[in-house]
């Protein structure tokens, strides 16, 4: 037990004036003659004894009133475990501060992240001299006691918002290895740490439970005091993340724009609009849409600026208008569009073949016959390959292949080799298997051919298990209602042992092989077990591009020529503190670049010249970005940043998942500046008894009153 006062205690001393006080006006007993002598006498050993019963009750509790009520003025605290401390102690103290750019949320003219500088140097101010003191935040620079006090409010004072802003309890961890490992630190007794935060559920992963509860056992006794800054009913309109038609697209494909807009708290409407950059980099708007919002929901936005010359373009998506978070009103794309890409369709010729499936799934007519069509498709007869000059086409289809001359497939090889790209559908055509068991032909093909295998009819279909490769990332949101089972394959051919390297895109749902992915020296080779050519009949091999309606293996066929043809692989959109690579293409190189960042600060780049590539590292800033040379005829590149949906999230953790994070760790919550004082009085001498004792002082003065009354009456 520890006194806040502990000088007033010597008012319990004045214990001695209710006995003063009754020794003094103790009544003398008065002599009278009566007869009945002996009677009075024993009346009057009665009337002693009581009157004495009640001068020691009223004397013992007018004695407790004052010795309580001088031990309440004391300010008594127990605590029962850990160390008594005191409030003068000096403390080893750590100030976290959250500063996601989430804490830029305004209320009453004020972000979250002044408010906790504010309430930072405050609190400052009020640690016990001595102290030793650390300042983190949520950017991860290297954990260290300031030199002095005034290093410590100069470093709160300089915080500002991050755009890579780690999780709350990485930097309690780092917190606690600081005060653990620090000398000065380890001969204080009291070790605290005091978090500034909105208590954004972002800011406080579920997951992350475990390390936290583990990292706190190697610190045991030390305090979490949680400082919350935030608002608790906050309202915000936000869009969410930008889903690009494409990152690279040609000229005749349009470039569609998507996301949501989403409202946290009750129902309103909002104006979003859509920018693109113009040739001296200003925004240009080319379309906008007002859109009405349920309380708590989301509604789509999608727009269409139209055609685009080739080259590389920036834009953005914003909403108008002010809100509490503007940080998560905009979000920032880049797109490179280039010529339509060239197709080569080599058609066998055969009566059962009909290659105009492909052809429309990769340029649908209505498309061709508008001039949107992303891919310009060649067809050519089988017997034609050897005399087509293949440089000009991305990608070359065989469709149902019958057995080529060696010259055919040497040709093709080549063509692979040096970083063309190769679909062969394998089908019924491919009868003499002994010609594609051939080296020259197996170089390209995945494995032997074993045989032309059967299935029962309406039970076999694609079925991919794992949506990581490129080809299907487009069916990731939809992964749970792909009717693959509509579009059933009746044969297909069966493989031996797969040559190294080969990689299984797609299986059947008997996990045989469908599509298969191979590399051959610069290029890629996919092979389909199945062919997209079969007329709808009785001898079809499958009905993948002929069931109305289906989409599936229409997605799939597409997505797969735009991974072949490069339209997936480069990557022009980041989120803030990824590195960006950047591809400078296959024109003019240079040797040396000029990165733009958004805040139109230049930077010098080298590229990787085997590479082709120029790679920048620091991205934290959100929004667009330029690298140019060689002037208005040279190179024009760009990238785009944004940032993660968690580092704008603002609803609040519950108290019950913040227990589940801390679990038996000791912590407290704190809003104001007095509940910060009450919450360190507690963790550092325990649990004030005042209120307590001032309620006893107040029973016995009332239980006084009611014994003198009725003493004295009497």
């Amino acid at each position: 037990m520890t006194f806040l006062h502990p000088l007033l205690l010597a008012g319990t001393a004045l214990v001695a004036v209710p006995v003063v006080l009754h020794l003094i006006m103790r009544r003398k007993p008065k002599h009278v003659e009566f007869p009945a002598l002996r009677l009075l006498q024993k009346r009057q050993e009665t009337n002693k004894r009581r009157l004495r019963l009640r001068h020691l009750i009223l004397l013992l509790l007018r004695m407790a009133a004052i010795a309580f009520l001088a031990t309440a003025l004391a300010r008594p605290s127990v605590k029962f475990s850990g160390s008594i401390g005191s409030q003068e102690a000096p403390v080893a103290a750590v100030l976290v501060f959250d500063a996601a750019p989430r804490m830029q949320y305004r209320h009453e003219n004020r972000t979250r992240l002044e408010v906790a500088q504010d309430l930072g140097r405050w609190l400052l101010k009020q640690l016990p001299q001595d102290s030793q003191i650390a300042v983190l935040d949520t950017q991860g620079d290297p954990a260290a006691f300031q030199v002095d006090r005034g290093a410590a409010d100069q470093r709160i004072e300089r915080l500002a918002p991050v755009a890579t802003s780690r999780s709350l309890p990485a930097v309690l961890d780092e917190a606690i290895r600081l005060l653990n490992e620090n000398e000065q630190a380890q001969k204080l007794t009291r070790k605290e740490i005091y978090v500034f935060t909105d208590l954004s559920r972002a800011a406080w992963p579920a997951d992350s439970a475990d390390a936290l509860q583990k990292a706190a056992e190697k610190l045991p006794g030390v305090c979490i005091y949680l400082i919350d800054v935030g608002v608790k009913d906050p309202t915000d309109f936000s869009l969410g993340e930008l889903r690009l038609s494409a990152q690279v697209l040609s000229r005749q494909s349009p470039l569609q724009v998507r996301t949501e807009l989403t409202r946290l708290g009750a129902a309103g409407n909002r104006t979003v609009a859509l920018f693109m950059l113009n040739e001296q980099g200003k925004p240009e708007k080319r379309d906008e849409q007002s859109v009405a919002v349920e309380a708590d929901g989301s509604a789509e936005v999608e727009f269409e600026p139209g055609s685009l010359k080739e080259g590389v373009h920036q834009g953005m998506v914003r909403i108008l208008g002010q809100d509490g978070l503007a940080e998560d009103d905009v979000r920032y794309f880049t797109v490179d569009v280039r010529p339509p890409w060239h197709v080569l369709i080599v058609d066998p010729g055969t009566k059962h073949t009909d290659v105009e499936y492909l052809h429309n799934m990769l340029s649908p007519k209505q498309r061709r016959q508008m001039g949107r069509a992303r891919f310009a498709c060649d067809v050519v007869k089988q017997v034609d390959l050897g005399k087509t000059d293949l440089k000009p086409y991305s990608t070359i289809c065989l469709v149902d292949p019958t057995p080529m001359p060696e010259r055919f497939w040497e040709q093709l090889t080549d063509y692979v080799t040096q970083g063309g790209a190769l679909i062969v559908y394998l089908g019924r055509n491919a009868q003499e298997v002994a010609t594609f068991n051939s080296p020259l032909v197996q170089a390209l093909l995945p494995a032997k051919l074993v045989r032309e295998a059967r299935a029962p009819e309406g039970t076999l279909h694609l079925a991919p298990r794992q949506l990581e490769h490129p080809m299907l990332t487009a069916f990731r949101p939809v992964a749970q209602s792909v009717p693959w089972s509509d579009e059933p394959v009746y044969r297909y051919w069966e493989l031996d042992k797969l040559a190294p390297g080969v990689n299984v895109v797609v299986p059947y749902n008997d996990d045989r092989p469908a599509v298969l992915e191979r590399t051959v020296g610069e290029g890629r080779v996919i092979t389909l077990t199945t062919p997209p050519s079969d007329l709808p009949d009785n001898r079809a091999w499958n009905l993948l591009p002929t069931v109305p309606g289906s989409w599936p293996f229409f997605v799939l066929t597409n997505q797969m020529m735009l991974h072949l043809v490069g339209g997936m692989d480069e990557k022009l959109n980041y989120t803030a503190g990824q590195e960006a690579s950047i591809s400078l293409g296959e024109g003019q190189r240079y040797p040396s670049y000029q990165l733009t960042a958004p805040s139109d600060v230049r930077f010098p780049l080298a590229p990787d010249t085997r590479r082709g590539t120029v790679t920048v590292t620091s991205t934290d800033a959100v929004g667009n970005y330029r690298i140019e040379a060689g002037g208005e005829l040279g190179v024009q590149r760009g990238f785009s940043v944004n940032l993660t949906m968690s580092q704008t999230e603002l609803t609040r953790a519950t108290p019950e998942e913040l227990e589940a994070l801390f679990g038996p760790i000791a912590h407290r919550i704190a809003r104001s500046r007095s509940e910060i004082e009450r919450d360190v009085n507690l963790g550092r001498v325990g649990r004030e008894l005042y209120p307590l004792l001032i309620l006893l002082v107040v029973l016995i003065l009332s239980g006084e009153h009611w014994v003198a009354n009725r003493f004295y009456r009497e």
